[in-house]
């Protein structure tokens, strides 16, 4: 897992929680901490924060992951302004992930391991989003996809129909834009 993810991720609990809570979160996680954002970690590294947390807070695991990728979003525009500006709407701005912005990451960030997206629309109008990373983190998915809907001004339902997790094959979401 890259640096800049751990970095994101420490934004966010210091935004939404405090600079002490980072802290007593990689103490009691048991990880180094110091992560930068050209490093490579081991993934066990975030998916012990987000149990750890999951666990301070009595959340899923994938209630926290959903947490991040919203509230990781407005920090990405922030920071890559330019894979945004281009979009007038999240579907389009979720649709380039494979093409525009995945490719970018790779460019900066040497050995990052995307995921990958497959996208179809179903009869009912619904954006199905398949995904597949040998991380299994498709609840961050989710909520990078509820956090381009706010930045965009935007609400979304996500319906769960395939899950890595649970022994499917791949993950597949059903979006569903809301007004």
């Amino acid at each position: 897992m890259k640096g800049v993810i751990f970095n994101l991720l420490e934004e966010a609990v210091t935004a939404d929680f405090g600079d002490h809570v980072w802290s007593d979160l990689i103490d009691a996680a048991g990880v180094h901490g110091g992560y930068t954002s050209l490093g490579s970690y081991p993934d066990e590294d975030i998916l012990v924060l987000v149990s750890t947390a999951a666990a301070a807070l009595g959340k899923t695991d994938g209630e926290i992951l959903q947490w991040f990728g919203r509230a990781a979003m407005p920090m990405l525009a922030q920071r890559y302004s330019e894979f945004f500006v281009h979009h007038a709407s999240a579907r389009p701005f979720i649709l380039s992930v494979n093409e525009i912005i995945h490719p970018e990451v790779r460019k900066l960030y040497s050995g990052a391991g995307c995921p990958y997206f497959h996208f179809e629309d179903d009869p009912e109008g619904h954006l199905l989003v398949g995904y597949r990373s040998a991380r299994q983190m498709c609840q961050l998915a989710h909520g990078f996809i509820e956090g381009a809907a706010g930045y965009y001004g935007e609400r979304v339902s996500i319906d769960h129909q395939l899950c890595m997790q649970e022994g499917d094959p791949l993950c597949r979401m059903a979006v569903a834009w809301n007004g």
